[in-house]
């Protein structure tokens, strides 16, 4: 998309953007709640049903305006008001809860490691390195079909960490892809839907490091095993994982139609459209869909795109899957090459970090509101009130599916996967050793649903950055995946409610 089409679409949007209507909306929602906090109980563990009323809002907000960050807002604002005794207290609850979400461990992990690898991304661009790659790469792969089969190689590869094999497959296919006129929308399914079922397929990777952590910590444990044996265990009944990497070559190579909102994406395209889908440009790191224009050496090496990602990835592995050293170790190595090639120099070398960091303050921010409606969800009880209610209809045969179904709805609307594992796994182990649940079919249920969950959801950490990397809107992005995450849904619920009752 060029530059004069990026601000006719920001132009269109401030021209037909009401702010009156808006603010009204705003305002009968908040004074809709606070009417309603009168007839709430002072506990919001006697909530019930009703803490479900924000994430019901934001869902519906979206739908409606296809603004996520206002949507995230007001959702948690009315929740704030729910848990609140005034209206200043409301206002203080947002305030702690962003400051505590911006203090927090992992959001400080996200900010120096999503930034840094939105560095490293510039830089591989700005080294020649992509170029060099997408034009080795154009020789071997003369369709659409092919590029698309590159990428979702790329990602089978780079499996140690999901935000490293989104970012990196998304933002280095998108040169050759657009190449081939295929829509963004498919290229961020390929990376979205190859990169978090393989990180729990594979046992070296940074999510079976977590989970394997919490299953152990929680009491499942059997003799001296490790935590990775552990993990080992509920891969088999991962489905989830299983169907929808196994979907993503049958799509491409048409196996599996486009459907819905991706057949719509390919049609814009066919009709002359922009391969990106509109306001795109707003969450890119692309810098081609910022009208910047790099200076590539005169001759580009493809080095400069191999050695910073295998370096990535075998940093990753060698500091105990720590990609936060990874990511700065490669950028020791990357400045060193890169100074020895005399490709840049070092002021524009660190400038060209900060160019990237830059690119990503609007994914970060994302990240950041999500986390804070987590926050909410969890002051209100949402998780926990759904496990709970869940549970009174559970017996050893259907407790896999009824798992599987209730969690992936939560992580739908909480989009924080590695957080609903530390609020929910605790909860699950302990449930299914009571009631006789075969335990890796139930453990695998709940990973499996927060894998589904982060893939469909519009503001989950997969979605965003995965969008980012390819240069697509991220409402986009889930709702055109999110049919053919339905469907692996689907027959991943088949196959627990038909696991669950032959192994009860």
């Amino acid at each position: 998309m060029s530059l004069k089409e990026q601000n006719d679409i920001i132009a269109k949007e401030i021209a037909t953007f009401n702010a009156r209507k808006s603010l009204l909306a705003a305002a009968i929602i908040i004074v809709a709640t606070f009417i309603l906090k009168i007839f709430l109980p002072d506990d919001p563990a006697q909530f019930g049903v009703l803490c479900t009323i924000p994430a019901l809002l934001m869902i519906l907000y979206i739908f409606i305006t296809k603004r996520i960050i206002e949507a995230l807002t007001i959702g948690a604002v009315v929740g704030f008001i729910m848990v609140g005794e005034s209206g200043s207290n409301t206002l203080q609850a947002f305030s702690d809860s962003l400051l505590s979400t911006m203090m927090s461990e992992d959001i400080a992990w996200l900010i120096i490691v999503c930034g840094l690898m939105g560095g490293i991304i510039s830089l591989i661009e700005r080294s020649g390195g992509a170029y060099a790659f997408g034009q080795w790469a154009a020789k071997r792969a003369r369709s659409e079909k092919p590029a698309l089969i590159w990428t979702w190689i790329l990602g089978c590869i780079i499996f140690i960490d999901d935000y490293l094999n989104s970012m990196t497959v998304g933002s280095c296919m998108a040169p050759l892809t657009d190449k081939h006129k295929t829509p963004r929308e498919m290229l961020a399914y390929v990376c979205d839907s190859t990169a978090a079922p393989l990180c729990v397929l594979i046992p070296i990777t940074t999510w079976s490091v977590f989970c394997g952590r919490i299953l152990v910590k929680n009491g499942w444990q059997v003799g001296d095993a490790s935590e990775i044996e552990m993990f080992v265990k509920t891969i088999p009944f991962n489905f989830y994982a299983w169907i929808a990497a196994l979907i993503v070559p049958l799509v491409i190579v048409g196996v599996v139609p486009k459907i819905f909102g991706m057949k719509k994406a390919y049609q814009r395209v066919a009709d002359g459209g922009p391969l990106a889908p509109p306001g795109s440009e707003k969450i890119s790191i692309l810098a081609s869909d910022h009208g910047d224009e790099m200076n590539i050496p005169e001759k580009p090496h493809m080095f400069n795109f191999f050695i910073p990602i295998i370096c990535l990835v075998g940093f990753t592995i060698l500091f105990d899957t720590d990609m936060e050293m990874g990511v700065l170790a490669t950028l020791v190595v990357m400045f060193i090459m890169y100074m020895a090639q005399n490709i840049m120099s070092a002021a524009e070398f660190w400038d060209i970090i900060i160019k990237g960091i830059q690119n990503m303050i609007l994914p970060l921010m994302l990240m950041v509101m999500a986390f804070v409606f987590a926050d909410m969800n969890e002051q209100i009880g949402f998780t926990k009130w759904c496990i709970e209610s869940a549970t009174n209809i559970m017996t050893p045969a259907t407790a896999p599916m009824i798992i599987f179904l209730v969690l992936a709805c939560t992580e739908f609307i909480t989009g924080t996967n590695w957080g609903m594992y530390i609020i929910a796994l605790p909860i699950i182990i302990p449930l299914a050793m009571n009631i006789g649940v075969d335990m890796p079919l139930a453990v695998g249920a709940c990973i499996s649903a927060g894998v589904f969950g982060s893939h469909i959801c519009f503001y989950s950490d997969a979605t965003v950055l995965t969008s980012a990397a390819c240069g697509c809107d991220n409402f986009r992005h889930a709702f055109t995946q999110m049919p053919y995450g339905i469907i692996a849904a689907i027959v991943s619920f088949i196959f627990y409610a038909v696991f669950g009752f032959i192994m009860a």
